[in-house]
């Protein structure tokens, strides 16, 4: 495998430095915070520690012909990355590699970098909308919102930059809004969204609706870290309530999630989780869609964390929080592409930290669809 495939999809991105004092080719620098991201590298010295380590490789390859850049120079670089640009390099990327089927659930959520707090300027931690696709347990994009607030202004924009034809597309309630539906149906997806308070006159029709047709029959039982848990799912046609709200365009179908947990302590809860959808969900794939949104967050959220320490990584200066954000996830796609070990995240990190061998089988696995392999 050569470093052909992001020269190809990141030609694109500008480099930020002036042309007369390049003495590192661009790609070259992306290439190995890419690879040293898949090591498991958390920080700048980390980065040039992986290159140093590995150093004859990289030459092999035709990198680095004057030299390793110091961790200094790694961090001005990536830092001034336009992150508007690379993350259209990441999406494009994310297209060419991953095929999603007919009806796939793509999952639209959030995540504060907590370690990006900028405590020079007493800046808040930037916060992360991303696009993951479920069944391919993917990330298929991400952009950065200022605030959570702003998710309902950064959801548009990664919509917009996604090819989601032909699937349901799952959005918590803050992004139940009149216009992302719109936007999602006009380019040629279904909406799944969580309804609440925000939206209370719809919340409020939905749940008077469903009231009298709840299914009290549960369908999963689970036990788990000291909880007994019970889930049960109901879904139905929209009917009149379609007439009655013209504005959440294609509405077809309501539904409703029921969650019971009684802890060791004997403390009980339910929790009813109100939903609308464009497309004519079955009970079947409603509950499969409403669990799979919420696994996102021990598939992705948790791994970033767990396994890729990204809340404990505190680098905030200019764009460079960001770019990681989206290197850590190319990383993170093509460690989850590499399935000749059945092996958690971290051992895969150390294996490729190690190995060459082994990090040259991530690096064709994540892009083993692209021609130059």
């Amino acid at each position: 495998m050569n470093s052909g495939a992001f020269q190809q999809f990141f030609s694109t991105l500008e480099d930020p430095r002036q042309s007369a004092k390049v003495e590192h080719l661009f790609t070259d620098i992306l290439f190995l915070v890419v690879c040293a991201s898949i090591a498991g590298a958390q920080g700048w010295e980390d980065i040039e520690d992986f290159g140093d380590l590995h150093f004859n490789w990289f030459i092999e390859k035709g990198l680095f012909k004057n030299g390793l850049p110091v961790h200094d120079t790694i961090a001005r670089v990536v830092s001034r990355i336009d992150s508007d640009q690379f993350q259209h390099c990441f999406i494009d990327w994310m297209k060419s590699v991953v095929e999603l089927s007919e009806g796939q659930l793509i999952a639209i959520d959030g995540k504060r970098l907590c370690g990006s707090y900028n405590r020079q300027n007493r800046l808040s931690a930037i916060h992360m909308v991303n696009a993951f696709a479920t069944e391919n347990n993917v990330v298929l994009g991400q952009v950065k919102t200022e605030s959570k607030s702003n998710e309902i202004t950064a959801i548009p924009a990664l919509l917009a930059l996604l090819d989601i034809k032909g699937c349901l597309i799952s959005i918590d309630a803050m992004g139940c809004q009149t216009d992302i539906a719109e936007q999602i149906i006009e380019r040629g997806g279904d909406y799944l969204l969580a309804v609440k308070g925000n939206q209370k006159a719809l919340h409020d029709a939905v749940r008077k609706v469903l009231s009298s047709e709840i299914n009290e029959e549960v369908l999963c039982l689970e036990k788990q870290h000291g909880r007994n848990e019970a889930r049960a799912y109901c879904v139905m046609d929209a009917g009149s309530l379609a007439d009655a709200f013209p504005e959440w365009k294609g509405l077809k179908s309501i539904g409703v999630a029921l969650s019971y947990r009684r802890t060791k302590s004997g403390n009980e809860s339910l929790e009813y989780r109100y939903y609308i959808s464009s497309a004519k969900l079955s009970k079947a794939r409603f509950a499969n869609a409403v669990r799979s949104h919420w696994a996102v967050e021990n598939s992705l959220h948790w791994v970033l964390d767990a396994s890729m320490k990204e809340d404990q990584c505190q680098i905030y200066r200019g764009n460079a929080a960001e770019v990681l954000s989206g290197a850590r996830k190319i990383a993170l796609n093509m460690l989850q592409a590499e399935t000749t070990r059945k092996i958690s995240i971290p051992r895969k990190q150390k294996r490729a930290h190690g190995s060459t061998d082994y990090l040259e089988q991530v690096l064709t696995a994540g892009l083993k669809t692209l021609g130059d392999i």
